[in-house]
């Protein structure tokens, strides 16, 4: 599986939604300033994401986005199937369009069994680490970059 660039935009504006999620709304052009996405390309990705009730908008003069609950109830997995659609690596596996296996004799077709353990693996790391779990990685490497002391001769 290769995340499309429409699915790591939606991933980092997400996070730069949970990294505010207690400042209220966020308005477009700062998340866009911060993560270095198009602005134009943004809007179109956060009303998919708001489609996908991941986020809510906030008019007026206070308004922008935010996300639709905190950020540790939302999974990558919620935002990458919101973004790219299935995480499985080929249709056959799908478990929610399955279609048919275009392998001579899909019943002993022991690839489409490791295809689908494949998608089981990534499935279960994007739908197990919430935006939380994210935010606190990101901190915990911002603290350790800070702590390093560079030494130049």
């Amino acid at each position: 599986m290769k995340l499309t660039t429409r699915g790591q935009y939606a991933s980092r504006a997400m996070l730069d939604l949970a990294e505010r999620y207690h400042e209220g709304a966020v308005v477009i052009e700062d998340i866009a300033r911060r993560q270095g996405i198009p602005k134009k390309y943004l809007e179109r990705l956060l009303l998919d994401l708001k489609g996908a009730g991941l986020v809510q908008s906030i008019r007026g003069r206070q308004g922008g986005y935010r996300l639709m609950r905190p950020p540790q109830e939302i999974t990558l997995g919620e935002v990458v199937r919101a973004m790219e659609g299935p995480i499985a690596p080929l249709a056959c596996v799908d478990e929610d369009a399955h279609q048919p296996c275009d392998c001579p004799n899909a019943d002993l077709c022991g690839l489409r069994t490791v295809w689908a353990e494949v998608r089981d693996a990534i499935a279960g790391v994007l739908d197990n680490t919430s935006l939380e779990t994210i935010r606190q990685r990101t901190e915990k490497l911002r603290e350790q970059q800070a702590g390093q002391v560079m030494y130049y001769i």
